[in-house]
């Protein structure tokens, strides 16, 4: 972490209060980088600046152990330096001394990255998003993917340098990426501002990064989906996301899947669903039915006489595959089709049926229990 960190306010950035949770500061991050991204902002460096700003305040206040330094390095400031006032500490400093030297990389440890040069610093994490059919979402399938983000230069293989030179050390600074500045009876260290705490000067920059060691660019990346995948999963590719500074290791890549819905069947967890009709006198007298299977053909389900409407069956093994090896199930509900069309035949059986079963009604048990419940009188 730099010293001028200490005069931006992160909260502010991500528009949250400074006892926003994390699980705030986390969605407030989300929301900002999904309206910010280059992607959604082709040709607007202001988004493009507003993003980078968004991601470092995230880098900070959304770890815990880089926000807890980073609050505690604000408040000491902001009372003045240390307890006790901009005078010191109480009394003015230690008796007998007559000013004494502090230095922040000893007193915050990895608020100011310590007196051995910069510190490294992990890329930033990158989501992108993806739509899959059903079908890829059930079996699993390769996608390449293509990223618009800041990556290494290749032509100066990141060290900012023209090809052929090479960065050296800052004599400012003897390599180490900070200098000592007084300030009353204190002594701070801060970022050298001749190297701007790199520990080094390029004298010939790089024409294509300018020095930066950075280049906007656009990559393709190949992204495994596990199979079984589910509509919103956000699945991590580790390392894969952006650039690390002074050695640090990149970042990760998250990829946020939608998945399109079937025209047939339906998915709840690890199972597959679907409604299958059948006729009044299947459920009647029983029957065995044809029900489709997402792999393509279909299984024979037996329903028994005198099936219910909405009454659901298991097809083990039919569903979506899991990480443990084993499958869900289709889970089949039967609901029963009333024709709105029926054959003079087909009525004429249909009158002796009602004929025959005249005295079965199907109403007397729900009628005797409403009459044998409390009454609601209604108001005056």
């Amino acid at each position: 972490m730099n010293q001028d960190w200490l005069e931006k306010d992160f909260y502010k950035t991500l528009g949250v209060s400074q006892s926003a949770t994390a699980d705030e500061i986390k969605k407030a991050y989300r929301k900002l980088a999904k309206e910010l991204h280059p992607d959604a902002n082709q040709g607007d460096p202001k988004a493009e600046e507003r993003f980078k700003a968004v991601s470092e305040a995230y880098d900070v206040v959304g770890n815990d152990a880089s926000r807890r330094e980073y609050d505690e390095a604000r408040e000491m400031f902001a009372r003045g330096g240390f307890p006790g006032g901009a005078g010191g500490f109480p009394g003015g400093g230690f008796p007998g001394a007559g000013g004494f030297n502090i230095d922040l990389g000893d007193l915050f440890g990895g608020v100011f990255g310590g007196g051995g040069g910069p510190r490294p610093q992990r890329g930033n994490d990158l989501e992108t998003r993806t739509t899959l059919s059903f079908a890829d979402s059930l079996r699993g399938v390769t996608i390449p993917l293509r990223l618009s983000g800041d990556a290494r230069c290749d032509t100066c293989r990141g060290t900012g340098a023209r090809p052929g030179t090479t960065p050296r050390q800052c004599p400012s600074c003897q390599g180490s990426g900070h200098t000592q500045r007084s300030m009353g009876g204190f002594g701070f260290s801060e970022p050298c501002r001749e190297c701007r705490g790199s520990g080094t000067v390029i004298d010939d920059p790089c024409h294509e990064c300018r020095g930066s060691g950075v280049v906007r660019t656009t990559r393709t990346v190949q992204v495994r989906i596990p199979a079984g995948v589910k509509d919103g999963a956000r699945i991590r590719l580790a390392g894969r996301g952006g650039p690390g500074a002074n050695g640090g290791p990149a970042g990760d890549l998250f990829v946020i899947v939608t998945v399109t819905p079937h025209p047939v069947f339906g998915r709840k967890d690890d199972n597959l669903t679907i409604t299958v009709p059948i006729s009044i006198a299947e459920a009647t007298l029983g029957a065995t039915v044809p029900v489709p299977v997402v792999t393509g053909g279909s299984v024979s389900l037996k329903v028994p006489a005198g099936t219910a409407h909405g009454t659901k069956f298991r097809v083990k093994g039919r569903g979506v595959p899991n990480a443990k090896g084993r499958d869900g199930d289709l889970v089949v509900t039967v609901e029963i089709a009333v024709p709105h069309k029926l054959s003079k035949q087909a009525r004429q059986a249909l009158e002796e049926y009602a004929k025959a079963t005249e005295g079965d009604d199907p109403r007397a048990e729900l009628l005797e229990r409403a009459a044998r419940a409390p009454r609601i009188e209604p108001e005056p």
